[in-house]
């Protein structure tokens, strides 16, 4: 089956087909915002354009939107992600997307091999901090979110305490960049998609 199939808008309705919390789906897009920013990157380096470009960053996008796709539904250890890989097998998605979706699980034992995989580990956990870092500011506002004060609420061991603090560190490694500007770059990318995220704040909805 041809790859051109597997696109961002098959995934987006795939994820909705199995997930109905907003909050998950919202996680979906975050994740996605930030993995996407990295494929753009990932894409000028490799010199691509055109199609090859798109095909690219679409591929990412899609991995990104399904890697929890099946967490509504098959949320314990021994289900997630490997159900979600089952259907994604049976409906022929490619083995690079399936891939980088096992190995966004520490515990599947898959190795990040590609940059695909690494991205979408790097920025499964931190944007999930990231929008818990913006829900708890006045604005609830991914604008009024920076580096210090992520970095700062990493060292808080109650805040947000379901999201894993040394994936963050370690996707941050595997991506060759320094943390901080790792933080920085999936800030700026989920304030580019504020509004989707429902990032975008109280005070820019009253303005």
């Amino acid at each position: 089956m041809s790859q051109s199939l597997f696109t961002r808008e098959r995934a987006w309705s795939l994820l909705n087909e199995h997930t109905r919390s907003p909050s998950l789906i919202k996680h979906a897009l975050a994740v996605e915002t930030c993995v996407r920013s990295y494929a753009e990157r990932q894409s000028g380096a490799m010199g691509l354009v055109g199609e090859d470009r798109v095909a690219l960053c679409e591929t990412w996008s899609a991995t990104a939107l399904l890697h929890d796709f099946d967490y509504e539904k098959h949320p314990s250890l021994e289900e997630h992600p490997f159900v979600g890989i089952a259907i994604l097998t049976e409906q022929g998605w490619p083995e690079e997307i399936r891939t980088a979706i096992l190995g966004h699980a520490e515990y599947s034992g898959v190795p990040r091999t590609t940059q695909l995989a690494k991205a979408l580990f790097a920025c499964d956990e931190l944007a999930g901090f990231l929008t818990a870092c913006s829900l708890v500011k006045p604005t609830k506002s991914i604008h009024d979110v920076d580096v210090a004060g992520v970095r700062k609420k990493m060292k808080d061991k109650a805040f947000a305490r379901g999201v894993n603090r040394d994936d963050i560190v370690k996707g941050a490694s595997e991506l060759e960049l320094p943390l901080d500007d790792h933080i920085a770059n999936c800030i700026a990318a989920m304030r580019n998609n504020a509004e989707a995220l429902g990032l975008q704040g109280t005070a820019a909805a009253s303005s």
